[in-house]
């Protein structure tokens, strides 16, 4: 029976939900091309359009927390700083997830006009 780390499973979801993502975002970013702002904003404002970047912005982040983690417990064996390393890596990873997510939400919803 192999035992796989529940991290290793997060980490392999995240990568499969980037796939698509990042192939939408790509195929999307050259379709706008030298797009000015406005451009972008209406984009945006497709709520399809914003749903997926959010989704993209969460799993990004998602991975790169997944990632880091796993180094840091790799290197850090004393449990007291393991804890306080892990929750700041956690904070530096919600942080832009959270200021990306609610960007997209005030140029999608016009907020930002």
């Amino acid at each position: 029976l192999l035992l796989v780390h529940p991290l290793e499973i997060d980490q392999r979801l995240s990568a499969v939900a980037l796939l698509p993502l990042t192939v939408w975002f790509v195929v999307a970013v050259l379709r706008i091309g030298a797009g000015d702002y406005y451009a972008v904003d209406a984009w945006l404002s497709d709520p399809v359009n914003a749903l997926l970047a959010m989704l993209l912005v969460i799993a990004l982040t998602s991975h790169a927390s997944l990632g880091i983690q796993v180094v840091a417990e790799d290197y850090l064996h004393a449990a007291g700083p393991r804890v306080v390393v892990l929750g700041l890596l956690r904070l530096l990873h919600i942080a832009p997830a959270a200021g990306g997510v609610l960007a997209i939400l005030i140029v999608a919803t016009g907020a930002a006009a």
